[in-house]
């Protein structure tokens, strides 16, 4: 009697994109990159050097308040400090959706073979995020800012959201969460404004984060192939409704009081700024795309995507 293989069953079955890829070979070679391109921050980071008078924290066309009339009328050195507030805001959700996304992996692998490449590469990413929050903590604590925590509501969605989410739903926020802000950090470290090391957290994140990132594509792909339709359309739902809660969290407005600004009239600044719009959905379409190409932008999930404005 022949046994079926998953590669078997998935033989031919393709997306708009083209054939889904196996499962084990895209995992080795992950699993290949992983072992000869992981960092250790405390390492590889000078800790111990002074921050540089004058350099930013976060390029200034990525700052929530660029451009609006408020920044028009701030000190270049107020600037400055609003930068090294929202990297830390940065930072702080960068921890509380790695720490999400490593409850979600844990899930994904906890009734599949742990002897699989798969798995194997699943606990090499958990890994990585472990570093990557440790090392976003120290930068906080080393810039002398506050944590800036996500808000209450939010961090009891996201306890929801980790809760009843499927699994095409898990790597569709782990994709939301990853690209926006892989895209801001590949034009923050190269830009010698910034304060070396922003550049070198920033490196490090991107190069490791690379891998998750294909690895998430991957995995959506497959499961919006072969999971019911009752959870794909749930995928839809839910990746919309976490679009809307990332956007808003994406700022923490108390950067906004912290730094002697109004923080309602900021607020509304960066609302109704068209530059900061553009900026999110540029930074967002690399990945409305892909999950337009692959069915996850229809109907409601679409509309609620819109709502977010990282959607266009």
């Amino acid at each position: 009697m022949t046994t079926l293989t998953e590669a078997d069953a998935l033989e031919g079955l393709r997306d708009a994109l083209g054939l889904l890829k196996d499962r084990e070979q895209v995992a080795e070679r992950l699993l290949v990159s992983s072992a000869k391109h992981s960092f250790d921050p405390d390492k590889e980071l000078d800790w111990d050097a002074p921050f540089e008078e004058g350099k930013w924290f976060w390029p200034p066309e990525l700052v929530s308040l660029y451009d609006t009339p408020m920044w028009k009328r701030m000190s270049e050195e107020q600037r400055i400090l609003l930068s090294r507030h929202e990297a830390a805001a940065l930072a702080s959700l960068g921890i509380w959706f790695e720490i999400i996304l490593m409850q979600l992996l844990v899930r994904h692998i906890y009734d599949k073979a742990a002897t699989s490449a798969h798995v194997r590469y699943a606990l090499t990413e958990i890994e990585d995020e472990c570093r990557h929050s440790k090392m976003f903590a120290r930068l906080i604590s080393h810039g002398g800012t506050p944590w800036y925590p996500v808000s209450r509501a939010h961090q009891n969605l996201g306890r929801l959201f980790k809760t009843i989410s499927t699994t095409p739903g898990s790597f569709t926020a782990t994709l939301l969460g990853e690209e926006v802000l892989d895209w801001m950090q590949r034009l923050t470290f190269p830009d010698e404004r910034v304060q070396p090391l922003i550049r070198g957290v920033t490196r490090i994140h991107v190069v490791e984060e690379a891998r998750h990132v294909r690895y998430a594509r991957e995995e959506l792909r497959r499961q919006m192939v072969t999971a019911p339709k009752w959870s794909q359309e749930f995928t839809r739902v839910t990746s919309g409704e976490f679009a809307r809660v990332f956007s808003v969290a994406f700022v923490n407005p108390d950067v906004y009081t912290n730094v002697g600004l109004d923080k309602r009239e900021a607020m509304a600044q960066v609302k109704a700024s068209a530059h900061r719009r553009e900026v999110m959905q540029t930074g967002a379409k690399r990945l409305t795309d892909f999950l337009d190409d692959i069915g996850v932008l229809r109907g409601v999930g679409r509309r609620l995507w819109r709502s977010s404005g990282l959607l266009a």
